[in-house]
C-alpha cells in the first residue's frame, strides 16, 4: 500500500487570450473592487491595459499596486495590504512574473489574517484562507500561479523566506502564452532554467509520486526542445507556448512534490545578494546533481533520457546541463555575479534552514553545501 499523497492546484485556463477572462473570473468570484498587483516594468506594456479593460467591461472597479521589485520584500507586501484596506478592495488580481504573483499571494494572506507576512514563514502557518486571488503569469518559469509557495525577502535579515501553504494556491490562473512575448532573451533564458530546475528537483524529490513524475518529466522534455529556440526566436509563439506549458507542468510538479538543494541554495543567494533567481538556479543545478546523483541514480537516468541522452551516468547529464545553460547565454559563474569565498559560510547556513532542503534526495551537511558553493564560484 502506497503512502497517502495529495495534489492541489488552482483552476487554470491555458491558451492565447486567457488574460482577457480576468474580469469574468473576478466577477464570478464575487469581486467588487480589485487590487491589481503588477510591477513598473509591466506598466510600460499593454498587458496592464488588457487586464484593466477586462475588469472595466464587467463593471468592476480596481486600483493598481505596482510597487513590487524582483525578489519582493516584506515591506512591499505590507504596503500592498495597506492599499488593499485603504481602497476597500475584496479581491486581488496579479499580473506578472513570480515577484508580483508571490507578492500578491502574500498580500492576500496578510489581509485575511491581520498578521505580518513574516509570521507565515514555514509550512502551514497561515490560519485563515486568503481573499480570492487570480493570477496571470507573464513569464514562463516560476509556476507561482499554481503553486503552494510564496518566496518573500525578509529585508532586515536579508534572507528569503518560504511560505508554503495550501492557502497560497490561487483561486484561478489565466495562463496566456501571448503575455510572454514581451520577455527579452535574458529573462526568457533565466525563467526557463528556473522551470527546468523545478522539474528536475520535483522528479528527484523524496515526496514525488506518479502525478508529479508525469508533469516533471514532460516539462523536462519540452524545455530541452523549446527553450533554446524560444531564446533565439523570441517572436515564435510555438516555442513560447511550449515554454508556458512546461512552466505550468513544472509548477504542478514542484508545488506537490516540493523542491531540493538547488532552490535552498538559490534562495540564500537571492536573499543575501539580491541575485536573479533563475540565474542562481542555473549556475547551481549541475553541481547539486553531481552531489545528489548517488542517492537518486535511476531518477537522474530518467531525466537524462527525457532530455534525449542515453542516461549513461552523471558526467553525461552534468556536461549536458552545463552546455545547455551556456548555449542560452548563462555562461558565467557565481564569482562573476559577485559571490566571494567569504560569503559562503553565511550562504550555507541560510541554505540549511530552507524548507526546500527537507525533500532533497540526499541530506547534506553544512560542509557539503559549502563545497557545492565553492565549486560554483
Amino acid at each position: 500500500m502506497g503512502e497517502l499523497r495529495k495534489f492541489v492546484t488552482s483552476e487554470f485556463v491555458f491558451g492565447d487570450g486567457a488574460r482577457f477572462l480576468a474580469g469574468r473570473y473576478a466577477l464570478n468570484l464575487g469581486a467588487e473592487r480589485v487590487l491589481l498587483v503588477t510591477d513598473r516594468g509591466l506598466m510600460k506594456t499593454g498587458l496592464v491595459d488588457d487586464v484593466s479593460s477586462s475588469l472595466e467591461d464587467e463593471g468592476l472597479e480596481y486600483v493598481i499596486f505596482d510597487d513590487v521589485t524582483p525578489n519582493p520584500r516584506d515591506h512591499e507586501v505590507m504596503e500592498g495590504a495597506a492599499v488593499f484596506d485603504a481602497e476597500e478592495c475584496n479581491m486581488i488580481v496579479a499580473l506578472g512574473g513570480g515577484s508580483p504573483i508571490d507578492c500578491a499571494k502574500a498580500i492576500g494572506a496578510v489581509v485575511s489574517n491581520r498578521m505580518h507576512v513574516l509570521d507565515f514563514e514555514g509550512v502551514d502557518m497561515i490560519p485563515t484562507p486568503s481573499v480570492p486571488v487570480i493570477c496571470i503569469p507573464t513569464t514562463a518559469g516560476t509556476g507561482a500561479d499554481v503553486s503552494q509557495f510564496a518566496i518573500i525577502l525578509d529585508s532586515r535579515r536579508m534572507v528569503k523566506i518560504a511560505i508554503i501553504s495550501k492557502t497560497m494556491v490561487p483561486d484561478a490562473s489565466l495562463i496566456d502564452p501571448e503575455t510572454t512575448a514581451t520577455m527579452d532573451r535574458e529573462l526568457t533564458a533565466a525563467t526557463g532554467m528556473d522551470a527546468l530546475a523545478h522539474a528536475i528537483e520535483a522528479y528527484v524529490s523524496n515526496a514525488s509520486f506518479h502525478l508529479t513524475d508525469l508533469n516533471a518529466l514532460d516539462a523536462i522534455r519540452i524545455i530541452s526542445r523549446c527553450l533554446p529556440s524560444a531564446v533565439d526566436e523570441p517572436e515564435n509563439m510555438e516555442y513560447r507556448e511550449g515554454m508556458m506549458l512546461a512552466s505550468l507542468e513544472a509548477g504542478l510538479a514542484f508545488s506537490n512534490a516540493s523542491l531540493g538543494l538547488v532552490h535552498a541554495m538559490a534562495h540564500s543567494l537571492g536573499g543575501k545578494l539580491d541575485m536573479a533567481h533563475g540565474e542562481a538556479n542555473a549556475l547551481l543545478l549541475e553541481h547539486v546533481i553531481e552531489f545528489n546523483y548517488p542517492g537518486a541514480t535511476e531518477r537522474y537516468h530518467e531525466i537524462a533520457r527525457a532530455m534525449g541522452l542515453r542516461g549513461s551516468g552523471p558526467a553525461e547529464l552534468i556536461d549536458y546541463i552545463r552546455e545547455f545553460r551556456s548555449s542560452i547565454g548563462i555562461d558565467m559563474t557565481l564569482e562573476d555575479l559577485g559571490v566571494g569565498e567569504d560569503d559562503i559560510p553565511e550562504l550555507a547556513e541560510a541554505s540549511m534552514k530552507d524548507p526546500c532542503i527537507v525533500t532533497n534526495p540526499v541530506r547534506p551537511s553544512i560542509e557539503d553545501v559549502e563545497a557545492i558553493f565553492r565549486r560554483a564560484l
